[in-house]
């Protein structure tokens, strides 16, 4: 089955994209961003990097958040300024939080929040494919990364912690540039796609198709046949070039109990799903956590709507509540799993918002400062550096989002110096400025 959807993207600019090409096989459902036979092919590739149990959760804060309205408040400054909210005191002397993080505020030990992440760009596209990539996608706005994504490298060079299982999942869908660029589709990512609070959430492609069954499954002349069949209808962008020996194998995933284990969020009892909200944002960070606890090694999370140019308040409502439940939740439950050290969790949009308020009640896209919040990883707490006094730009221990992918990298083993060729043939690296976030470590 070949699955094309296009939505439109909730940013201002208004670029809207295509779904990847999804290909399932034998009449079962699209595997999501990730066909079974490339589960199978970053399950049997040879790790270049150091194999420990480690795993990171990426909140993608899509269209860019307020750091006012966040994790970097200014009370003292003008109103023009400090927008409407008041502050929260969190649980480190002197520290404050907006009045919409309280829950985030009261485990505020557990968090590191950087509030001098930088960059020059104030546009959507390029600066969500910097955060996620360490490089700004160059020309038109739009289209397929031109880099690959943190992701997909961690799909290349570490794959899954379980071996029956994806590395690389995206809740519910693959972020804005969260694609594998040159190296290649079978490291994209696992896309739940459906929303993981509707009652009877499942993820469809884990099950066999009516029309299957094993003894048919187990005859790889014929599932050969049959993939070859679709491939040929499916040969578009290089679709096909992820069909190969692997699928002889993607059986024994879809037979196995391991995914769909890792995928059944009903399995959770109540107690812990209501601790997370029963909201499409709290749910599906309870699931990025049952997945990096089961073996998934990097699980990506799309938080929406931060794209707040105008009725900043009223758009506060409907997001802020949600996330802070979840986000909180989830780092005291991997503290009371024990799991803080292994799991680092990492959340950020493209960029900040202006300083000042502007006509609409709202802000506008602002580069020049961010605040990025990490826990667990071993990394040090606390908050680190500083915005001036009206937050227009870093004030001390300025650093940008590439320092915060070599932050995931390190974590995860891998040498973000180590290089892949693109297109051309040229090597690149991972990242260019390689530089740790110091104080954390």
């Amino acid at each position: 089955m070949l699955t094309f959807s296009g939505r439109s993207a909730p940013f201002c600019d208004g670029i809207s994209r295509r779904n990847a090409i999804q290909i399932g096989s034998l009449g079962m459902a699209g595997f999501g961003g990730l066909g079974l036979d490339r589960v199978l092919r970053a399950r049997n590739t040879q790790p270049i990097a150091s194999r420990k149990n480690t795993s990171v959760i990426f909140i993608e804060l899509a269209g860019g958040p307020t750091q006012f309205e966040t994790y970097d408040p200014k009370p003292h400054a003008p109103k023009e300024y400090r927008g409407a909210f008041g502050t929260v005191q969190t649980s480190l002397p002197g520290v404050i939080f907006s009045e919409w993080m309280p829950r985030q505020a009261k485990l505020a030990d557990k968090l590191a929040i950087v509030r001098s992440i930088h960059h020059p760009s104030n546009s959507h596209d390029p600066s969500s494919h910097l955060t996620q990539t360490g490089y700004y996608k160059r020309g038109p706005k739009g289209g397929i990364n031109q880099m690959p994504a943190f992701g997909c490298v961690v799909a290349k060079v570490r794959g899954p912690n379980a071996p029956t299982l994806p590395p690389y999942v995206a809740v519910p869908r693959i972020m804005r540039n969260g694609g594998p660029a040159h190296l290649g589709k079978s490291f994209n990512p696992f896309e739940t796609v459906t929303d993981p609070s509707k009652k009877g959430f499942k993820v469809q492609n884990l099950a066999l198709n009516k029309t299957l069954n094993r003894q048919r499954l187990s005859d790889r002349k014929s599932l050969l046949g049959a993939l070859d069949a679709q491939r040929r209808l499916a040969d578009l962008q290089g679709a096909s070039e992820a069909v190969d020996d692997f699928t002889y194998q993607a059986f024994d995933l879809i037979t196995g109990d391991a995914a769909r284990v890792a995928f059944d969020i009903d399995a959770e009892p109540d107690s812990i799903r209501d601790a997370y909200g029963r909201t499409s944002n709290g749910q599906s960070l309870l699931l990025a956590r049952r997945l990096v606890e089961h073996g998934v090694t990097c699980v990506t999370v799309r938080v929406t709507g931060w794209d707040d140019h105008s009725k900043i308040a009223d758009r506060l409502k409907t997001k802020a509540p949600s996330y802070d439940q979840g986000a909180a939740a989830l780092v005291s439950d991997l503290h009371d799993r024990g799991l803080a050290d292994d799991v680092l969790v990492v959340s950020m949009g493209e960029f900040g918002r202006t300083p000042r308020v502007n006509k609409n009640a709202g802000r506008d896209h602002w580069g020049a400062v961010m605040s990025v919040m990490l826990s667990g990883g071993g990394l040090q707490t606390g908050v680190l550096g500083a915005s001036n006094s009206r937050g227009e730009v870093p004030a001390a221990n300025a650093y940008r989002p590439e320092n915060v992918l070599a932050m995931i990298y390190r974590h995860l083993g891998i040498d973000p110096g180590m290089t892949f060729d693109d297109f051309s043939g040229r090597p690149r690296h991972l990242l260019e400025r390689r530089e740790l976030i110091k104080e954390l470590v």
